[in-house]
């Protein structure tokens, strides 16, 4: 893939931790594994990948929490101890970055390289595609 970030703004949920990505994302990820479902509470995650400099913190660095899970050999996280939103973060190892693609503000314009993981998928992600759609919260909700 190979495409390149620039100066993409990118935000927690309340806006307490603010960042700046400037940078190549070697690899896009829709990942459907047990431990990103339950990290995200929803049906996938969705990372970019790319250099640990790439990254600005432009406000908000100390509402940064991390966590590991132990039993895994490199799964980690970083989100905003305010709202809990996922927030960019270093691999175990700190060689690349994982940015949280819904933590841009930006519309960007590059698309996920693959989706990984795919037998770990929720039986309920399967036609989700032809399910009606709405430009906000229907009034039936």
């Amino acid at each position: 893939m190979n495409q390149e970030l620039k100066a993409a703004k990118g935000q927690c949920l309340c806006g307490s931790v603010k960042f700046e990505i400037d940078g190549e994302i070697s690899s896009f990820h829709i990942c459907y594994c047990s431990r990103c479902r339950h990290s995200t509470g929803s049906a996938h995650a969705s990372n970019m990948f790319t250099k640990p400099e790439s990254v600005s913190w432009l406000s908000g660095e100390e509402f940064i929490q991390r966590f590991e899970l132990e039993s895994a050999k490199s799964w980690a996280k970083q989100f905003c101890k305010v709202c809990g939103s996922g927030v960019p973060y270093l691999n175990r190892s700190g060689t690349f970055l994982v940015v949280p693609a819904g933590s841009l503000d930006d519309n960007i314009n590059i698309k996920p390289d693959d989706r990984i993981f795919c037998e770990d998928r929720s039986a309920w992600v399967e036609g989700i595609q032809n399910s009606p759609e709405f430009p906000a919260l229907p009034d039936k909700f």
